[in-house]
């Protein structure tokens, strides 16, 4: 069954067709996430399955962390994708030359906007960083190459500073403007501020959106900035990154597909892709992750199951399929007699009786009390059980 539940509330607000690409930074951001390292081949792989889904820009890394960094940017670039192939700068010619030796499409040139960045990390003026970076800006764009500027701490920084020096880079030639909210403090009702007070400013650069999920609304946030006009949206694969990580790139995606109706992303390799980040990084994927985790499309309450085996709709906003994932019914403590009949006749068991079937209810209920693992595979042992009574 195909089907994806409509949020009927949108017909309530003010909204309009989004505008949007998808930047994901899985194998630059994501890397950072502490303990995390992907090897060449690694990031080989998963450049690829980022471009099977059709993200338009891939971050492959920052040049100047070490030469394997560089070569494997190189590698990535090689491959021809469809996808553009970015890098991150910092407001340095020599990290523009690295860059553009390693021939990406996109040069990400970063500086510090507030001021405790200014203070403790630059030990600099805001009028001195700022010449600094907007000449490495034009020094970039002199080579002919797309060129995003981004404002690290923007959301400690005050929106009269963000629009002075967005608007500078936008007359230095800057074709992506970004907002990065680096520790995670924004709220959805005050990332529709800054982004709409930005794009008021800037006429001609797309603007870009990277948030980080300190406080559990990276998604949230991402959204939210697409609908108040934020072209790229960063992403990452499991939301993986430094801290608590950033936007999930298919908490993302699927947002744009059931919300807003995107529908030029390709999103049966999602579940796939999860899994090689997990595998890469280290770190292991929440059971309840939305989209990609073991339990989301898990079902356990009788009540639940039996109206699932009915229509898949009563419990779920979008079948399994469409992210390459399975639906799955546990048996447990909440099972019921209905939902456990369903479940014996799709393994083939039409013959049990009332009375069987409530004994088989009630074993289950014990085993998983004692925390007993039990799955659907325990089922055949179990129907022998009783029918052996």
């Amino acid at each position: 069954m195909n089907y994806i539940s409509k949020n009927i509330y949108y017909d309530f607000i003010e909204h309009k067709p989004l505008d949007i690409e998808i930047c994901d930074v899985t194998l630059r951001d994501g890397e950072q996430t502490p303990g995390t390292a992907f090897t060449t081949d690694e990031k080989i792989k998963l450049a690829l399955k980022l471009d099977e889904i059709g993200v338009e820009t891939i971050e492959a890394g920052f040049p100047v962390v070490s030469n394997n960094e560089k070569e494997t940017i190189k590698t990535i670039v090689g491959l021809d994708l469809n996808a553009q192939i970015c890098c991150l700068s910092r407001s340095k010619k020599e990290d523009v030359d690295a860059a553009l030796e390693c021939g990406v499409d996109i040069i990400s040139i970063f500086i510090a906007t507030s001021d405790i960045h200014l203070k403790y990390k630059y030990h600099s003026s805001y009028e001195e960083m700022k010449q600094t970076a907007l000449e490495t800006l034009e020094y970039a764009k002199s080579h002919g190459i797309i060129v995003r500027f981004a404002a690290e701490d923007a959301t400690r920084t005050s929106v009269t500073r963000l629009k002075e020096i967005f608007l500078e880079a936008e007359s230095y030639g800057a074709d992506y403007i970004s907002i990065a909210d680096t520790i995670g403090i924004l709220t959805p009702a005050t990332t529709k501020y800054l982004v709409t007070e930005i794009k008021k400013t800037i006429k001609k650069s797309h603007l870009c959106i990277h948030c980080h999920d300190d406080l559990g609304m990276a998604t949230a946030n991402t959204i939210t900035a697409a609908e108040a006009g934020a072209k790229q949206l960063h992403t990452t694969v499991n939301g993986i990154g430094e801290r608590c990580g950033n936007a999930s790139l298919e908490e993302v995606l699927l947002a744009l597909r059931i919300e807003h109706n995107i529908d030029k992303y390709r999103l049966p390799p999602l579940r796939n892709l999860s899994r090689l980040v997990e595998a890469y990084s280290g770190v292991k994927v929440a059971k309840n992750k939305s989209v990609v985790g073991e339990n989301a499309f898990a079902h356990e309450s009788g009540i639940h199951v039996a109206a699932i085996l009915e229509d898949p709709r009563t419990y779920e906003a979008y079948p399994p399929e469409l992210v390459g994932a399975k639906r799955c019914f546990i048996l447990g403590k909440h099972t019921g007699r209905k939902a456990l009949l369903g479940i014996l006749r799709h393994r083939g068991y039409h013959d049990l009786t009332h009375d069987q079937l409530c004994e088989l209810v009630d074993i289950i209920k014990e085993c998983r009390e004692r925390k007993q693992e039990l799955t659907v595979n325990h089922v055949d042992e179990l129907v022998k059980k009783v029918k052996k009574a």
